[in-house]
């Protein structure tokens, strides 16, 4: 007994001590077991539920004891009861309390073990998988003593002395009966304890409208806090990508990094659309498409995307009159790129983003063809940056509703078909853009999407300048209703609600963030629940859009893999078919194929030998300047009387020459002779070895080789002084050159005279011969000029020193003798028949006197004294001919040394022209096989791009 009443005193000093005070103390442990014990009428349900007040919640395990109901007798202290065996029993019943755990102890331990043997079952046999484990694991056994090492432990029955004495806890246990004993200070303690639960309960009177805004705010301060912790860790780890990215650029690592899947993916799209610019073939691959009306705010939370002001803005106005592929992707610092130049805009800078948004608004004008407002010729564009979501976004037009005054009238169904052939691609996720500050009957855009995707399978709904809607509309359940969805007819994956900034064109990104963060924390629509707080934001839209963007890649890009394998199998089939000796060439390697060939041709003129060019150069030239040099220069002189005033005339007329035409003329046909020689090259047939294919680009190469090639403004004056200098020559040196200049004044005389026989015999018709043999007859103006012809040729026999030129008189004398015939006949027909008829006669005599003067080397040499032999005409042609042949010799070199070369390099130039200029290409070399090889090359590469991409995806899961 003394032992029990030591316990109940030591009990109720604890109880004074701890009093009204809250926290974790030895009584408040063991209040629960003393109240069931002693009032049995509060029963162990009470204290399920604490007060709020309670900061710490108790449990205990005893008070689901059962325990007899006994009425208790209130003793004094030291004062003995009549005899009862309550105490007794309630002591031998705490005493088992040893056996309960020791029993316990024991299930628990075999419990265990049952659990840990079935794990170890359903784990994998990894013994396939040894050799990932490095060889010296196994052979630690040779280097560790580990019996020596088993031994050090402590044995069983060492580690058994340091678990508790389960006696001496029973034992602790049945020395606090006393303190259950009826009347004592513990019991106080507990019936205050009582009392502040009473007071508690008066406490949780609050009203629970009261509760649910008190929790809803709570909850709104708990998301924005770690919202906030969240955007600092982001930020934390966007400094540090783009220092080990800053680090990986300079070649700290020294190694090469690999392209990110986004880039990779990218590359597919873009070899993609330029296989097929019709968008039938790689709509099947996924990329998001961002669609709304006109001024819906696609634009801007594009940029808030890219996290940067990139597109040009204006106000009312189309601005976006292409689409815009803007690919996404990580990197050390925030640029942006085209695809097709290598310049990097800096978009921390503002003059960088000015000239970024110049450039577009160029690239959009330039895409859009005269006569129309939109063009369906996509832009791409890679912005990188750190903390970037990875995706690939295509900015289309806006919907419009009327075609306004400046647009073309098609411009309404132009955008609904680019719009469509975008989204009928059933792997495009549609970010379908509604401005929540109009109405929503107003929306185009949402029954376009719920065409296209009526089940809304791939449609993500974004709500825009909701703090304008949220001050104008009335009723803000409108705006949950279209946040659910309830006032269109599309469906969708997701909704969201976002803040793009208040309208100025000035604001930054950063701004704008902070803008739309204080408004939603703000917002009625969060408090009230109307929204959200995963629904709100461009944070969590770029979220929410690259995870379905990347779900969708995965479920798609190896099916896309599959649909272009086989398309290669058929078109390497059908080249086999029709082509199987040639090579797969596509337009790019067969323009490079002509190119060298082309370039060949053009070394070839090089190789050309001299005389080839002199001789050409020589009778063209003379083809061209005969007719002056006969009906200018020898017919004048030749009607002079002796040979002083020959020569004279002669020496001017000449000089006259020389100073006016006859450079020009030169180089005139030395340049056509270059033509036509480098023409000869280009088309020349090479036997088996000659491709058809080519003869389009050689003529357009040529052609616009000619055009440009422009000959050397200085050869004309060089070579006027050659000229003049040579004319003033008249020594003949041998008789070989005599015998040449006789010959070559004989061969031009006879030509003359065999034309103008040709135009006597039109003019007069037939003569009796043919009209016999033929049975053809004379008109009546051929009747008429062959009477004249007659009487003229009756005067030159009378008069054969006859001069050149009728006169008046013999003129009216030839037309009355025509009038007595009965032939009426005009004066000026008379002029002209005589002009062919006297020069039949002068060429006649001119080659009698050139018979002469062959052997009149002998009297030139003497120069023609005392002798009645003058043949100033054969010294005219000597000089005519030296002229032709230094001029021929003179243009010949400046072929060879000078524009040969320029030629060559003019080529060189349009082919390089030609090169850059696809367009070109695709027009100039054409056909079904160049058709098929460009396909099948753009197959293979968008299959094997295809390919590593798929297996950088599954490195990266």
């Amino acid at each position: 007994m003394w032992r029990a009443a030591a316990v109940c005193v030591v009990c109720q000093s604890l109880a004074n001590s701890s009093y009204g005070v809250k926290g974790k103390s030895p009584l408040q442990k063991l209040h629960l077991v003393s109240q069931s014990i002693h009032h049995p009428h509060y029963t162990s349900s009470k204290f399920q539920r604490l007060p709020l007040r309670t900061s710490i919640q108790q449990f205990s395990s005893l008070n689901r004891l059962p325990l007899r109901k006994t009425k208790l007798l209130f003793v004094k202290y030291g004062y003995l009861p009549h005899r009862s065996f309550w105490v007794a029993r309630l002591a031998s019943r705490l005493l088992k309390l040893r056996y309960l755990v020791l029993g316990s102890a024991v299930g628990g331990g075999y419990t265990a073990k049952k659990t840990y043997d079935q794990w170890k079952e359903m784990l994998p046999d990894l013994s396939d998988y040894k050799w990932i484990v490095p060889d010296f694991i196994w052979e630690l056994d040779e280097h560790i003593d580990f019996e020596k090492l088993s031994k050090a432990l402590p044995d069983a029955e060492d580690l058994a002395k340091l678990l508790p004495d389960f006696d001496k806890i029973g034992e602790s246990l049945s020395s606090l009966k006393g303190f259950f004993s009826p009347g004592s200070q513990g019991e106080t303690a507990f019936r205050a304890t009582d009392q502040g639960y009473e007071n508690d309960k008066q406490y949780k009177k609050v009203s629970d409208k009261e509760k649910i805004d008190q929790l809803q705010e709570e909850l709104l301060h708990t998301q924005l806090k770690y919202q906030r912790i969240l955007e600092r860790l982001e930020k934390e780890n966007k400094e540090l990508r783009k220092l080990v990215l800053q680090k990986d650029d300079k070649g700290i690592h020294q190694r090469k990094l690999k392209k990110s899947l986004i880039d990779m993916y990218s590359e597919v799209l873009d070899v993609l659309s330029d296989y097929d610019a019709s968008y039938n073939t790689q709509d099947h691959l996924p990329r998001v498409v961002v669609v709304g009306d006109q001024s819906a705010g696609k634009t801007s939370v594009l940029e808030m995307i890219a996290q940067a002001r990139i597109f040009p803005r204006g106000s009312g106005e189309m601005m976006t009159r292409s689409p815009v592929k803007v690919t996404l992707s990580e990197g050390p610092h925030h640029v942006a790129l085209f695809k097709d130049s290598s310049r990097e805009f800096d978009l921390t800078k503002e003059e960088d983003l000015a000239a970024l948004r110049n450039e577009i608004e160029i690239r959009m004008r330039k895409s859009v063809k005269e006569g129309c407002t939109v063009s369906a010729e996509t832009i791409s564009l890679n912005v990188k940056g750190p903390g970037l979501q990875r995706m690939v976004l295509v900015d289309l037009p806006g919907v419009i509703s009327t075609v306004t005054s400046g647009m073309a009238p098609d411009t309404k169904d132009t955008i609904f078909s680019i719009s469509k052939a975008y989204m009928q691609n059933p792997n495009a996720i549609i970010l379908c853009i509604q401005d929540g500050s109009v109405d929503a009957e107003r929306s185009i855009v949402t029954d376009l999407v719920s065409q296209m995707d009526p089940h809304g399978k791939r449609t993500i709904f974004v709500l825009t300048k909701v703090d304008l809607a949220e001050k104008n509309v009335s009723s803000p359940n409108r705006i949950q209703q279209i946040i659910e969805g309830k006032l269109f007819p599309m469906k969708a994956l997701g909704y969201f609600a976002v803040v793009t900034g208040k309208g100025n064109s000035s604001e930054s990104i950063e701004s704008i963030k902070e803008y739309e963060e204080e408004f939603f924390q703000n917002s009625k629509l969060l408090k009230t629940c109307m929204l959200k707080a995963h629904q709100v934001t461009t944070r969590n839209l770029s979220l929410a859009v690259s995870d379905c963007f990347w779900k969708m890649v995965r479920e798609s890009v190896e099916q896309q893999a599959d649909a272009f394998k086989a398309t290669r199998f058929n078109l390497e089939t059908e080249w086999k078919n029709n082509y199987p000796r040639l090579r797969e060439l596509d337009r790019n390697e067969l323009f490079e194929k002509a190119k060298n060939e082309i370039l060949d041709e053009v070394i070839s003129l090089s190789q050309v030998t001299p005389k080839h060019w002199e001789e050409i150069l020589q009778k063209t030239l003379w083809e061209r300047v005969s007719t002056h040099v006969i009906e200018n220069i020898y017919l004048p002189a030749a009607q002079t009387t002796n040979s002083g005033t020959f020569n004279t005339t002669v020496d001017i007329k000449l000089k006259q020459w020389t100073d006016k035409q006859l450079p020009n003329k030169a180089v005139e046909v030395a340049w056509e002779t270059l033509q036509e020689e480098f023409s000869h090259f280009m088309t020349e047939k090479k036997g088996k070895e000659h491709d058809d294919i080519f003869d389009k680009l050689k003529q357009a190469v040529k052609e616009e080789s000619i055009k440009r090639h422009k000959w050397n403004e200085r050869a004309e004056d060089s070579l006027r002084v050659i000229q003049h200098n040579t004319l003033e020559d008249r020594s003949i040196s041998d008789k070989q050159q005599w015998d040449a200049a006789i010959h070559f004044m004989e061969d031009t005389l006879q030509s003359r005279l065999k034309d103008t026989e040709s135009v006597i015999e039109d003019m007069v018709g037939p003569d009796w011969k043919k009209r016999w043999l033929y049975w053809v007859g004379r008109t009546k103006e051929q009747n008429i000029r062959n009477e004249t012809k007659n009487e003229l040729e009756k005067m030159i026999k009378c008069n054969e020193d006859h001069a050149a030129y009728l006169a008046n008189d013999e003129v009216t004398t030839v037309r009355k003798n025509l009038e007595a015939k009965g032939v009426a006949v005009d004066p000026c027909l008379i002029k002209d028949t005589w002009h062919q008829v006297y020069r039949r006669h002068f060429l006649r005599t001119a080659l009698s006197h050139c018979n002469l003067c062959r052997r009149g080397f002998y009297y030139y040499q003497r120069h023609f004294v005392d002798s009645e032999l003058e043949c100033n005409d054969v010294v005219l042609f000597w000089r005519i001919q030296r002229m032709l042949a230094i001029t021929a010799n003179t243009l010949r070199q400046q072929l060879t040394n000078t524009e040969v070369r320029r030629l060559e390099k003019n080529v060189k130039e349009v082919l390089e022209d030609f090169a850059e200029d696809s367009d070109k290409k695709i027009k100039l070399l054409t056909g079904k096989r160049v058709q098929l090889a460009e396909d099948l090359k753009k197959v293979r590469e968008i299959q094997e791009k295809l390919e590593a991409f798929i297996e950088a995806l599954h490195q990266e899961k």
